[in-house]
């Protein structure tokens, strides 16, 4: 019975949809999802602070802090994290309510984009200041969940551009690869990838459905080169049965903490402490539109 209601749950939400927060109120009823445990939630919002948590609640209310010459308050929860010394998310924390295969759930290529046009515009944008020069031949980028779309800057050229996702129909019709691979990083969380191989690599509103980060997250270090940048980005709509329990119970500034957690302990200390960018796009009075954020890190030389 209830493999039959989760496969039905998984079925009704193809289309990726604002995630339930906390910072809303409590979980939604009707997707049902795994909660993290109450000590563990508790735990983050200390870890985080009072400052970071009002930002995240303003954002979820609409109510944006102005661009110009302030930091967003989501920036800020990575200033001083107050790391726990052992990693503190368990087990339970990446549970999700839909447990049959990932490859089930992606078996069908889906050709829609899972943000809308404002961030993505802005995810586009920060891959311009942040990616290489385009044209070199020495150059080369990885972008894993990979799938029809990159979000990279229109016309970027590298030697080598990998993607690694699910759906091959999806991947073969990504214009910005220059290879692919189809694989389960939950089942699989290896890279099929030599040392030291990549510039750049990068996760579009994915990082939500892992549930082995920390190892996921040692084999990008061991891909990238010396000084390479790993780019971690996602907004508040994920698939809600797929998607980690910590996630589906979590602020947006709490997400920011997570993915930055996994920086942190992961490749055993040799990521540069995690920073966040707030790309967002300005947001009227009433709110509208998705958020966008950025958790990213380098290999240290």
């Amino acid at each position: 019975m209830a493999s039959a209601l989760a496969g039905s749950a998984s079925a009704a939400c193809r289309t990726a949809v604002r995630c339930p927060q906390v910072a809303a109120g409590p979980p939604r009823a009707d997707v049902a999802c795994p909660g993290a445990l109450p000590s563990r939630r508790r735990a983050l919002r200390y870890a985080i602070g009072f400052t970071a948590l009002i930002g995240g609640w303003g954002a979820q209310a609409g109510l944006q802090p102005a661009k110009a010459a302030t930091q967003s308050p989501m920036e800020k929860v990575l200033d001083n994290p107050n790391w726990p010394e052992e990693y503190p998310l368990k087990a339970d924390d990446f549970a999700r309510y839909d447990e049959s295969p990932d490859a089930n759930f992606y078996q069908q290529p889906r050709f829609v984009t899972h943000i809308d046009d404002g961030a993505i515009h802005a995810l586009t944008q920060y891959y311009e200041t942040v990616f290489p020069p385009s044209g070199q031949k020495d150059t080369a980028l990885l972008d894993i969940c990979s799938s029809w779309i990159s979000h990279y800057p229109e016309g970027y050229k590298a030697g080598k551009i990998s993607g690694l996702g699910m759906n091959a129909a999806e991947l073969e019709r990504n214009p910005a690869l220059t290879d692919w691979t189809v694989r389960d990083l939950n089942k699989d969380p290896t890279l099929p990838y030599d040392d030291n191989t990549f510039d750049v690599v990068t996760n579009a509103v994915s990082v939500d459905y892992l549930t082995r980060p920390l190892e996921i997250f040692d084999e990008v270090h061991r891909v990238l080169k010396p000084g390479g940048l790993a780019v971690m980005s996602f907004s508040n709509r994920c698939f809600p049965t797929k998607a980690i329990s910590i996630w589906t119970s979590s602020s947006d500034s709490e997400h920011i903490w997570i993915v930055g957690s996994y920086f942190h302990y992961s490749a055993g200390g040799k990521f540069e402490e995690p920073k966040c960018k707030d790309i967002s796009p300005r947001q009227g009075f009433f709110g509208g539109g998705d958020p966008m954020y950025v958790v990213y890190s380098r290999k240290k030389v």
